[in-house]
């Protein structure tokens, strides 16, 4: 694999271009990368990622599809303004770049928070999205408040996002030691992502603002919960599949779906933490084909 991180320039991965752009949407700029052709297959990353989560699997499904890969607002090299960081606000900015591309009907993919976004532009446009998948997550308000909450076995990380200023002066300048420890723990092999993959995400992190960016998308989370409420008065009718990492999320993510979704399928994949795409990029690109294919 030969890339090159410079902005805007065509990126060559396993030999399929990826091309680098900007979009002004709700007066902020988007970057994107896109590749291929086809039916459009929108991918959204999660925290501490950027696009550049897919990069192992765009070029496979490149081979059939439209694929497009956004940084989140305030992330990677997306702007990053002040606020929207509600899961609502950040699907919105996805569809407009969707609509602005000349695509309306999408399949969706979510990763982490990702998934969440995806969620909420599926609960918003459902005539929009062909097939929704979610991948190791839960949704707030539909069982993430149960792995928030420490005193239970929760998860640390979503109370300490969510106090205000504190982590990111805490954590500036010490961004890599912060990312590694998610990499290296949430993964079944640590050494998955790799320290080339580790300085990608560093550089991103470590731009002014980014930190503050990143957190605001938990900070929201609390808000989001009730506004998903609002949507599972309505259940999602298009086929969904929830993935989970065997030694991650595994079925949790299934079970909560039932909720929201009438037609959901789920797998685990074995031999595999959070980090699904990065982790067993061959299993997912097949699991992955072959559900959009049915």
């Amino acid at each position: 694999m030969s890339q090159n991180n410079k902005l805007f320039d065509e990126v060559l991965i396993d030999d399929v271009i990826l091309n680098h752009h900007t979009i002004l949407v709700n007066d902020i700029k988007l970057h994107y990368v896109i590749a291929g052709s086809g039916d459009p297959l929108v991918l959204l990353h999660g925290w501490p990622q950027t696009w550049y989560a897919w990069k192992h699997v765009i070029p496979a499904l490149a081979e059939h599809y439209t694929v497009i890969a956004p940084d989140l607002r305030g992330f990677g090299d997306s702007d990053k303004p002040a606020g929207g960081f509600d899961k609502k606000t950040l699907a919105d900015d996805i569809y407009k770049l969707v609509h602005k591309l000349g695509f309306e009907q999408i399949y969706l993919v979510g990763h982490d928070i990702g998934g969440m976004v995806a969620y909420a532009y599926a609960a918003e446009h459902p005539e929009d999205v062909r097939k929704l998948v979610l991948m190791d997550l839960l949704l707030p308000g539909v069982g993430l408040e149960e792995v928030m909450d420490v005193s239970k076995g929760g998860y640390w990380h979503f109370g300490w996002h969510m106090v205000r200023d504190l982590p990111e002066a805490l954590i500036s300048g010490r961004e890599r030691i912060y990312l590694s420890h998610f990499f290296r723990e949430l993964s079944y092999n640590p050494n998955a992502i790799s320290d080339e993959d580790i300085d990608e995400y560093v550089r991103c992190y470590s731009s002014p603002g980014a930190l503050r960016c990143g957190f605001e998308t938990y900070r929201t989370l609390l808000a989001d919960g009730e506004q998903n409420k609002k949507y599972a008065t309505q259940k999602l009718q298009m086929p969904v599949q929830a993935y989970g990492g065997q030694n991650s999320a595994g079925d949790m993510l299934y079970q909560s779906l039932l909720t929201v979704a009438d037609n959901v399928s789920s797998k685990v994949i074995e031999g595999c933490g959070h980090y699904i795409p990065e982790e067993r990029p061959d299993v997912f690109v097949q699991e992955l084909i072959t559900f959009l294919n049915k």
